[in-house]
């Protein structure tokens, strides 16, 4: 029993291996462009009704919070549905690869949000480009096994990151639109990388 044990803890780790190794086609373009247009819209909205949305904190988080949850959700379906037809076999290591790659970011955002909900309320004007700025090594962690002009897409929410925290830095406010058109166009530019940048379109 412990041969077969160790046998089978091999050809895991084989398995593994290889899905780190390969290209991998389980993100799809429909529930990026989704998010992204999502974003575009959530981002006019509260534009529109929250006149005052830079005083109102927690609305503001609330609302993107929900956005970003609604997309995950999508992605997630997606991606599972995706990998399973495209990766076959391999459908879990390459899910789990690729999750690994981006979930460090994700965790330092949550972890960062809650850290300055307590300790520095007055300077969460800073959010929108430091998720950003977050995203963007998510981005950059995940190019090795995408498409190579998603290294591009890294650069945007970079770019947008350090524009954002410039150009809040002044009224130190929440603004929509720092978050509705980096996301939203950066979304919409990872759907057409996925859609377009493979070689063989999955």
């Amino acid at each position: 029993m412990t041969d077969l044990t160790q046998a089978l803890a091999e050809i895991s780790e084989i398995r593994a291996q290889v899905a780190r190794g390969t290209q991998f086609r389980g993100y799809g373009p429909a529930s990026t462009a989704v998010s992204g247009t999502l974003a575009l819209i959530v981002a006019a909205a509260q534009a529109a009704w929250m006149k005052e949305g830079a005083r109102d904190v927690l609305p503001f988080l609330a609302v993107w919070v929900a956005t970003a949850a609604v997309s995950v959700a999508l992605a997630t379906f997606e991606t599972i549905v995706r990998s399973r037809r495209v990766h076959s076999g391999f459908a879990t290591e390459m899910i789990r690869s690729a999750v690994e790659q981006f979930l460090p970011a994700a965790i330092v955002g949550l972890l960062l949000t809650g850290v300055m909900l307590l300790a520095a309320p007055k300077e969460l004007w800073m959010l929108p480009g430091l998720w950003e700025l977050i995203f963007s090594l998510g981005v950059f962690a995940s190019c090795r096994f995408l498409p190579r002009q998603m290294f591009g897409v890294g650069l945007w929410y970079l770019v947008c990151g350090l524009t954002c925290l410039m150009m809040a830095s002044g009224p130190r406010v929440l603004s929509p639109w720092e978050m509705g058109i980096p996301f939203g166009v950066g979304q919409l530019l990872v759907a057409a990388v996925l859609r377009y940048g493979f070689e063989e379109i999955a």
